[in-house]
């Protein structure tokens, strides 16, 4: 149905509005976590009560964003969907169960009816370690999805399960990836954290988000280094295409006012420079390659092949119209609701 909207962009644009805000706030949320793990035991208490009163409101509703995704795939674009979930539905399975984790142990923490010492010792590592675990699965995904070692068995039928559901997300380079998004998801993490506590707490913030600026340039270069030494197309496509270098670049040039705002505690500035980085390095990962995000041993496949009929995708965009004008003001309602309580609470 081609009318006045194309409907296949408008579910194009859901899908990757969903996708930035996932990693930009479910990350952070994943990143509250890592940044109590790798804290002291002096500082993991006042951490955890501050990630309470930040996640607390929001954690839950984050996942709406990769729900969205989720749906548009299944339905809109049931190749990629399909390949997606049979092919790594091990590492898949995995972020599912950390996501569920961690779901359990940050109510039961909070609202267990014995409040023993070994209870909760074993909910907050629960906690803690499925906030890392899980950002690394996830970008393992995504790192089997671009490293081209996806062995579809149409084209081997005689392959063995590690080669077919192991061996593409199981290895150096998707590995990296993965560590790459959870120290993404730290530096959201502290940066964003910087503004939810009190002057006292703050300079510890500060530091965490200066560590986690130098961690995620040292995860980022590992893994354009290993991908250049590997041969990954995803690597070599990446630095010879002039709008990735230049996002990359772009995304460098910000450490500097990113650094000054995280120095003087500027919330404002230090959130939108944060934003806008992980907003330039999705970019640059996305224009190397659309639409063929998907790279198989026998080739790159086509995410816009085999996408769902006119009618379905009419349905789906209308859908999320709809949905949207009804979920986002509710979203953005709840923040400032919670918000307004935080600042009410502190006077």
């Amino acid at each position: 149905m081609k009318n006045w909207i194309d409907m296949l962009y408008v579910v194009l644009v859901f899908l990757v509005v969903s996708f930035f805000l996932y990693v930009l706030l479910g990350g952070a949320d994943f990143g509250a976590g890592i940044v109590e793990l790798f804290s002291s035991k002096d500082n993991q208490k006042p951490i955890k009560k501050t990630v309470y009163e930040v996640m607390g409101p929001v954690w839950e509703a984050n996942h709406i964003w990769i729900i969205i995704m989720i749906v548009i795939l299944w339905i809109g674009f049931p190749m990629t969907y399909n390949i997606v979930v049979v092919y790594l539905h091990i590492p898949l399975t995995l972020v599912l169960l950390g996501i569920t984790l961690r779901g359990a142990a940050f109510i039961f923490r909070h609202y267990d009816a014995v409040k023993g010492q070994s209870s909760q010792k074993l909910y907050d590592n629960l906690f803690r370690i499925s906030c890392l675990i899980t950002p690394i699965f996830l970008g393992m995904t995504f790192g089997a999805l671009v490293t081209g070692d996806i062995m579809l068995l149409e084209d081997h039928p005689g392959i063995g399960f590690y080669d077919a559901y192991v061996h593409p997300w199981l290895q150096l380079f998707p590995i990296l990836i993965g560590c790459f998004y959870a120290t993404l998801c730290t530096f959201l993490a502290a940066v964003f954290l910087i503004g939810e506590v009190s002057d006292a707490q703050r300079e510890m913030y500060i530091r965490k988000g200066k560590v986690a600026v130098i961690a995620v340039v040292v995860t980022g270069f590992l893994v354009l280094i290993t991908g250049f030494a590997q041969g990954r197309d995803f690597v070599l496509d990446f630095v010879r295409d002039p709008f990735a270098v230049c996002s990359v670049v772009s995304s460098a040039i910000l450490l500097y006012p990113l650094w000054r705002a995280i120095r003087f505690g500027r919330v404002e500035r230090c959130r939108f420079f944060a934003g806008l980085q992980v907003a330039l390095i999705l970019f640059a990962a996305a224009i190397t390659h659309f639409p063929k995000v998907i790279a198989t041993t026998t080739g790159k496949l086509d995410f816009m092949q085999n996408t769902a009929p006119d009618s379905v995708m009419t349905v789906l965009g209308w859908s999320l119209i709809v949905g949207g004008l009804l979920i986002i003001p509710g979203f953005l309602h709840l923040l400032k609701s919670f918000h307004m309580i935080k600042i009410l609470e502190k006077e």
